[in-house]
């Protein structure tokens, strides 16, 4: 960046209110902490503080922001936005709301650990963690106080909106067993790609610790393991295993019963996503979300004996349906899509300016190779039928079509040419999904040959 655009931006920057720049640097804060544009948020929040502190070169990164320090041992746990997350999971709007009750009503411990962190010198990283961890118990303690009911209890009313209020009791026993979800995740592997008898064995090992296995802090626990799994569905092998049964009754009767609601949730979560991204037209992520759901419902199925009846059954049959009318419409839609975009149509009905567009082939494309993707998933799914038709109706459509595309190059007025041979291109495509390469290369031959045909043949002289 020149001189000049450093400039601007500096000037910008000291124009705004210093509401505007405390909240600006505080959000780059948390940009850098997730790992978001970290080179241009460093850029930015070093000029931010050098306005903030009057002199451009004052650009020395203050200790960090305190709520980033205080919470960082959360962020394992942490989802966006406002709506219920499963169990073991915190969502970051909420942790706000809880620091600003925190400056209220836990106000020596805030100034005891703004002393340390705003030391001068520099504390050293050791100093500035004594701290963190002396105010998080401070902090555990008081939200056990006003989460506790009975008497004793101080209440909820003044921390903030209800999801922030609903978040507490978890926000406290994660930080009440901070250390030891530290020491579990370090004995974790980095990734467990199946959840095999001895690795499940491993991980029920380093959890034998009371407080990992409390039914507050469990959950959080079964987090961490999740996070390492290529599939996390099969978190639920660790409840079976503790268990000693597939029965769902005698699984839920465990503490560890909670590793199926979660389970579940997340593939509630895939169906969702899955939902979503085809309602938008992303089909270039359905193949995952596709397997992942497949997956998921199968392993739970063939894993897990459930009733049809119970709550799990319930959630189970609810994922399926979802997925399945999802999935339904939109491969119901491709049949008409291909034959909008293939219909032959007399030389007289086509005008001399029509086109076909390049980007409605390509969403074409990208849905006829959803149609494909579906038809490996398409049993687990309850999709088998429709997926197995459309399929088929799409083969023998296209077949037939690109074969008469092909013959009309050869034949037919020159001003529409062009129209019967974007047909042509569009349905060579369709074909390289359909039937593969070879077929699709043998069709493209066969068009070119029909031009060379025509361009050979003598003009009508008057």
């Amino acid at each position: 960046m020149s001189k000049t655009s450093i400039d601007r931006l500096r000037d910008y920057l000291a124009q705004l209110p210093s509401q505007s720049q405390a909240l600006l640097m505080r959000e780059y804060e948390r940009a850098i902490a997730r790992g978001e544009d970290v080179k241009v948020a460093n850029f930015v929040l070093d000029q931010l503080r050098g306005v903030v502190r009057g002199s451009p070169d004052a650009v020395r990164a203050r200790v960090e922001d305190p709520t980033r320090l205080i919470f960082k041992s959360i962020e394992p746990f942490l989802i966006e936005g406002t709506a219920a997350g499963r169990p073991g999971e915190i969502r970051r709007a909420s942790l706000l709301p809880i620091w600003q009750w925190l400056e209220r009503d836990a106000v020596d411990a805030v100034q005891a650990f703004e002393a340390v962190a705003q030391a001068q010198p520099e504390p050293t990283a050791s100093e500035i963690e004594r701290a963190v961890r002396k105010f998080q118990q401070a902090a555990a303690a008081l939200i056990t106080q006003v989460t506790t009911p009975g008497p004793n209890g101080r209440g909820t009313a003044r921390i903030g909106p209800p999801h922030a209020v609903e978040d507490l009791p978890a926000l406290g026993a994660v930080l009440r067993a901070r250390e030891a979800l530290d020491a579990f995740a370090g004995k974790l592997p980095s990734l467990l790609r199946t959840f095999t008898d001895s690795q499940s064995a491993s991980v029920n090992g380093a959890l034998n610790v009371p407080v990992l296995v409390t039914p507050q802090v469990l959950p959080f626990s079964l987090s961490l393991v999740m996070q390492r799994m290529a599939s996390p569905w099969q978190i639920i092998r660790l409840a079976v295993k503790i268990a000693a049964s597939d029965d769902e009754i005698r699984v839920a009767a465990t503490p560890y019963g909670v590793a199926v609601t979660m389970a579940l949730a997340e593939l509630t979560r895939v169906a969702h996503q899955l939902r979503t991204d085809i309602r938008r037209g992303k089909f270039d992520t359905a193949p995952e979300l596709l397997k992942t759901a497949h997956d998921g419902v199968r392993g739970l199925r063939t894993e897990l004996d459930m009733r049809n009846d119970s709550v799990w059954g319930r959630q189970m049959a609810a994922i399926r349906v979802e997925i399945s009318s999802t999935l339904q419409s939109e491969i119901e839609s491709v049949p008409g899509r291909v034959r909008r975009l293939l219909r032959q149509r007399a030389d007289k009905d086509i005008s001399p300016t029509a086109r076909i567009d390049p980007a409605d082939v390509d969403e074409t494309v990208a849905l006829i190779n959803f149609v494909a993707v579906c038809r490996t998933y398409a049993s687990e799914l309850a999709i088998n039928e429709v997926t197995l038709r459309t399929y088929s109706d799409l083969q023998q459509y296209v077949e037939k079509s690109t074969e008469a595309l092909v013959q009309s190059l050869r034949a037919g007025e020159a001003r529409i040419r062009a129209y019967r041979q974007a047909q042509a291109k569009a349905a060579i495509q369709f074909c390289e999904v359909l039937f593969g390469a070879e077929y699709a290369a043998l069709m493209s031959r066969a068009a070119d040959n029909a031009m060379a045909v025509v361009e050979r043949k003598p003009k009508k002289t008057g």
